[in-house]
């Protein structure tokens, strides 16, 4: 495999950080039906690593990945995969794999035949050795010379992955994979994707599972109705939200004296006292809160034994940032 080439964005684009450099580019791209704007205006760039492309359904994530993978040509605007323009070179094709939500397969191949018929499209020296490493790293050794008719839902996910990943591409784009898996292939799912961002893979995947999303991917680009809303990490992206209060798990020796104690502060909002010793307050300044709780704590002789965030979960950053 070539040597992984990535190239300046034009500009600091959302989701890259500074001097970042940006494996996938997308520069005021537009995509439109008619009178109906499916994509509006986004830019942003992927640096090699996992990102998550989050959004509701209909918000155009699946366009998105279809117009970087040159499926489809933009409207208005630019996108590059490796520094190639993303649609019409052979170049940026050979060194990009893409998992699609739909199933393009034959239900009377086997998987391991459809595996080979992408690896011979690629024109891979030894396709055989590219088709068993494959589906080596989707663990279906087993499931791989059954027709692909009989797999379940869970079975062709990770063969349409093995078909992404059998020209050992550098961009990877990843429409839904984990829909329709059961615990176990997910966790393996999980673990690969994971694998291929550390080995520095451009990893870019769509998913509405956000609390799985969280196992393998720090930045987030969340598409609300065809625009880019946000870009980058999940907890930075919670701190710019000020039209919510951040919530602030605590728990102490004396959670009623310390809820006495907080209220008084002009950065405290609400209260709410839960199980085990535990109160969760909700504030506007999540900043000053955590530099005045240990201070409240000693004036008053109460022993703080965890202070932890209540909300930055994905899934609330997520509803968030929908709802703005």
């Amino acid at each position: 495999m070539s040597e992984t080439a990535i190239v300046e964005a034009p500009r600091l684009l959302p989701g890259l950080i500074a001097g970042r450099k940006a494996a996938i580019a997308l520069d005021h791209v537009s995509k439109w039906y008619g009178e109906v704007v499916a994509v509006s205006d986004v830019s942003f760039g992927v640096s090699p690593g996992v990102t998550a492309l989050l959004g509701p359904n209909g918000a155009g994530k699946s366009t998105l990945l279809k117009l970087m993978a040159g499926l489809l040509s933009a409207s208005s605007g630019t996108i590059s995969i490796l520094g190639q323009p993303a649609r019409g070179d052979t170049n940026a094709y050979r060194r990009l794999g893409l998992v699609p939500e739909q199933e393009y397969i034959y239900p009377y191949l086997t998987g391991r035949e459809f595996v080979r018929l992408n690896a011979l499209l690629q024109r891979l020296s030894d396709p055989d050795a590219a088709t068993a490493r494959a589906i080596h790293l989707v663990e279906m050794e087993t499931a791989a010379d059954r027709k692909l008719g009989g797999y379940s839902k869970g079975m062709r996910q990770r063969i349409k992955v093995a078909a992404a990943l059998v020209h050992d591409p550098d961009v990877l784009l990843m429409d839904e994979p984990l829909n329709g898996t059961d615990p176990v292939q997910r966790a393996g799912l999980i673990t690969l994707i994971r694998a291929l961002g550390d080995a520095g893979k451009t990893v870019l995947v769509s998913s509405h599972v956000l609390v799985e999303v969280e196992r393998f991917a720090e930045n987030i680009l969340v598409i609300v109705n065809g625009k880019l809303a946000a870009a980058g990490d999940y907890r930075a992206i919670r701190e710019k939200i000020d039209t919510h209060p951040h919530a602030v798990s605590i728990r102490a020796s004396d959670p009623r004296r310390l809820a006495a104690a907080l209220l008084v502060e002009p950065t405290t909002r609400s209260i709410r006292f839960e199980r085990d010793e535990r109160i969760v307050a909700e504030t506007s300044d999540v900043r000053t809160f955590y530099r005045i709780i240990p201070a409240l704590a000693r004036q008053a002789n109460i022993r703080l034994h965890e202070i932890q965030p209540a909300d930055e979960s994905l899934t609330s950053v997520f509803a968030y940032l929908v709802e703005r």
